[in-house]
């Protein structure tokens, strides 16, 4: 099972700027908020999934917002993963304190201040044998990479620390395919919201 297909509302980045909502479950009125929002309505490799091309941070940031307050109305069952959402006036200048890396089944994350590496470790990850980036622990499924990631992210924001996740998605093209039955019911302990948006 790929990370993408465990909530029921997934959002995430490709690295060339779109922002992309997976619907792993049908959800009233999904389609209707995500296109009154802008996002593009495509089938890919039997996923349904809903684009916003690259913009203006601050446009992409409120189109998301928009949907993503739709969405929560239906589920709470929802990953927001993506930087494009996360847009504030007064972010800092420079890259993240922390970087997420996910590819293949494992998370890499490096960390650029000592409050990161502390946070990072709380959340049970473990430095590489270099020093030079963490990791998860060994021995976690899909379903506990992305409560790792997500949980870690949401603390990060709370003490005004930047996270950027990586997917490994270069283009929409390379969204991988759904590896979730659309019949089946969703299992497993529910995953909350990655990180509250700041208020506009």
């Amino acid at each position: 099972m790929s990370l993408l297909d465990i909530p029921d509302v997934f959002i995430g980045f490709t690295d060339d700027g779109h922002t992309f909502v997976i619907l792993n479950r049908p959800i009233r009125d999904a389609d209707r908020l995500l296109t009154d929002a802008g996002f593009l309505p495509r089938e890919h490799h039997g996923r349904r999934l809903h684009l916003l091309p690259p913009g203006i941070a601050q446009d992409v940031h409120e189109r998301a917002g928009v949907a993503m307050y739709g969405l929560l109305a239906h589920t709470h069952d929802l990953v927001d993963l993506s930087w494009t959402t996360r847009w504030s006036p007064d972010q800092p200048a420079g890259g993240p304190d922390l970087h997420f890396q996910v590819r293949d089944g494992t998370v890499a994350v490096t960390a650029s201040t000592t409050a990161a590496r502390l946070l990072l470790e709380q959340h049970g990850f473990v430095p590489t044998a270099d020093g030079a980036s963490y990791r998860t622990r060994d021995g976690l499924d899909e379903r506990g990479l992305l409560g790792a990631v997500t949980a870690a992210e949401a603390h990060a924001y709370t003490h005004g620390l930047s996270a950027r996740v990586h997917l490994g998605i270069p283009t929409p093209a390379d969204i991988p395919a759904s590896t979730r039955r659309r019949s089946a019911p969703a299992t497993g302990p529910r995953i909350t919201p990655s990180a509250p948006r700041r208020t506009r």
